[in-house]
């Protein structure tokens, strides 16, 4: 028996009905929907029954997939001070999360056909991050995984907003190993770009690397935090990008970055591994881009007069990265895109800002010169 349709849902069908040889950007039209997010729902429509055939599967030649972390944030801010030992009252929240899924909406939300590849549990946590996904990304091919719980990030804060204690459960993702993945050979050998976060096991990024130079694939290299640099594949030549911010590169060599030239020297060192392209970040300072052929540029952050809320934003500029090098743009292009972006998202109450657009990054973009 077919599921239950949404009411976006239900319009595509009906459409499709009408006009089974209605094209997908006559759909986005009509819907007011990404032909991308009308391509996911299509999708989604054909997993559920209502479509059946194959006339409006998509084309894996075109998708950039994305691998890694899609998690449940939870926020529990504590009413009055905090008392250990005994209950205390608060107000919560919750939100979608994780490294690759955040970079997934952004690219989707830029009009990109996306694929996420995770693991997760049978619960009502993945439910969440699903209905509030889909538009964006394709989740067609998400491992659920039995007796696991789906990732998820817990942070108590105090009354001025400060963190008083942060719970991390991403024991699920030892299971995104490279068996799961070679389940997806098909999708990945033909992947337009493969971005992957370092939520994966280190066998499973080295595995990708090698996948990467076998298939002649783009692969993008999103660091997590400090601790998880750890997780970098041995041998990174032949790897596309890696974006990454100070702390993360202070860990990995062992230095610190005091200044612009010790800034330069590390961007320098992750060449030298056999990196094509790389970028670090460092907040308010800006980033620093560079690769062989064009060199090392900086190009300085965009002021931010009121931050709203830090989180995504790194994820943000990340997405801004692959898309702007997607589209063929210079190294100083790029790195524009990627500060505009951040920026507009840390000026937004949400993960991934509700505005963000192609033309809408475009348009950010021809203002700031």
């Amino acid at each position: 028996m077919a599921e239950k349709m949404t009411d976006k849902e239900q319009q595509i069908y009906e459409s499709i009905r009408k006009n089974p040889y209605i094209s997908q950007q006559e759909l986005a039209e009509a819907v007011g929907l990404s032909r991308p997010s009308v391509a996911n729902i299509i999708s989604g429509l054909t997993r559920k029954g209502h479509i059946v055939g194959r006339a409006y599967i998509l084309n894996e030649s075109q998708q950039i997939v994305c691998i890694g972390g899609a998690n449940l944030d939870r926020k529990f801010h504590v009413k009055e001070k905090a008392q250990l030992g005994t209950s205390n009252p608060i107000q919560s929240s919750k939100s979608v999360g994780g490294v690759a899924r955040n970079i997934a909406e952004n690219l989707g939300r830029l009009g990109e056909e996306v694929t996420l590849l995770t693991v997760c549990g049978a619960d009502s946590d993945w439910s969440f991050i699903e209905e509030e996904s889909k538009l964006y990304m394709n989740l067609d091919q998400v491992a659920k995984v039995p007796g696991m719980a789906t990732g998820s990030y817990t942070a108590v804060l105090d009354t001025d907003g400060e963190m008083i204690i942060a719970l991390a459960d991403m024991e699920v993702y030892e299971e995104l190993t490279s068996e799961v993945l070679l389940k997806q050979d098909g999708l990945l050998s033909r992947a337009k770009c493969i971005i992957t976060d370092l939520n994966c096991p280190k066998e499973t990024l080295q595995f990708l690397v090698f996948f990467a130079k076998k298939h002649d694939r783009p692969l993008v290299l999103i660091p997590v935090s400090s601790p998880k640099m750890s997780h970098l594949p041995d041998d990174l030549s032949g790897v596309t990008w890696l974006i990454t911010n100070r702390d993360e590169s202070e860990t990995f060599f062992d230095m610190k970055i005091n200044s612009n030239a010790d800034w330069e020297a590390a961007l320098k060192k992750w060449l030298s591994l056999g990196i094509e392209n790389v970028v670090i970040t460092s907040g308010k300072n800006g980033a620093m881009i560079g690769n062989s052929e064009e060199g090392i540029i900086h190009v300085p952050s965009v002021e931010v007069r009121k931050i709203i809320d830090v989180t995504g934003a790194g994820d943000a500029f990340s997405a801004a990265v692959v898309y702007s090098w997607l589209e063929g743009k210079s190294l100083s292009e790029i790195a524009q895109a990627g500060t505009v972006n951040a920026a507009k998202t840390l000026q937004s109450s949400y993960t991934v800002r509700r505005d963000l657009s192609a033309a809408q990054l475009q348009q950010e973009l021809e203002e700031l010169i």
